[in-house]
């Protein structure tokens, strides 16, 4: 069972994604949030598999919230209205698992969870070109991380995980890979980008790429 939580401003699509979600036979909705705060209170409670995050909240915006989600190894997946580059490449450099607009059909909102579930991505196709033009051209999104610290102030350990990271593998997957509970990864993840002087996991992959950590 996948477990969900809806962080969304607006009472009315909360209550439309819960519709959605509620119908599908392997999906839970855990709580739901209606803005960033309370959005990374009841991550940290619950501790769901994915969040489906608004960007435009009150209080703590999206991007914000996920920074801070995705920094501690959750699962976040953007459903927004926008799809200005603006929100589109604040929330990848933010560490979102994936970016989807409102105008999603139900089909595709389900597939998306499924799969960041599973540690993988998904991106809206009205985007997709424009991120991977982005990366190409080496012009708007960061290729290289602004990691302050060294790979020589990691334990042996928190290269391994770096890798799995670098790999894309989620928490529950890095734990399985590596033998260890998904707590002590969780712990591993914190120390490393807190190591490295950075705030995502994104950020962190960036390293492991140009570490030459990925074979």
């Amino acid at each position: 069972m996948i477990r969900v939580l809806i962080a969304d401003d607006h009472a009315a699509i909360r209550a439309g994604l819960r519709m959605i979600l509620d119908n599908a036979d392997n999906i839970e909705v855990v709580a739901e949030a209606a803005d960033g705060h309370a959005a990374l209170h009841n991550a940290h409670a619950l501790q769901p598999d994915v969040i489906l995050m608004d960007l435009q909240m009150p209080n703590l915006d999206g991007i914000a919230a996920t920074r801070q989600l995705a920094a501690a190894g959750m699962n976040v997946l953007v459903l927004t209205t926008y799809d200005h580059d603006d929100y589109v490449f604040g929330a990848v450099r933010a560490g979102a698992a994936g970016f989807l607009l409102k105008t999603a059909e139900a089909a595709e909102i389900l597939q998306a969870i499924q799969r960041v579930a599973a540690g993988q991505g998904a991106i809206a196709p009205e985007v997709s070109r424009r991120i991977f033009a982005a990366i190409a051209n080496d012009s708007t999104t960061e290729t290289s991380p602004p990691a302050t610290g060294s790979l020589q102030d990691l334990t042996e350990r928190e290269i391994q995980v770096l890798t799995q990271i670098g790999y894309g593998s989620s928490n529950k997957q890095i734990a399985r890979h590596l033998g260890i509970t998904i707590g002590t990864t969780k712990t591993h993840v914190s120390h490393i980008l807190e190591k490295l002087g950075i705030d995502s996991r994104t950020q962190a992959a960036l390293v492991a790429r140009d570490a030459g950590l990925l074979a």
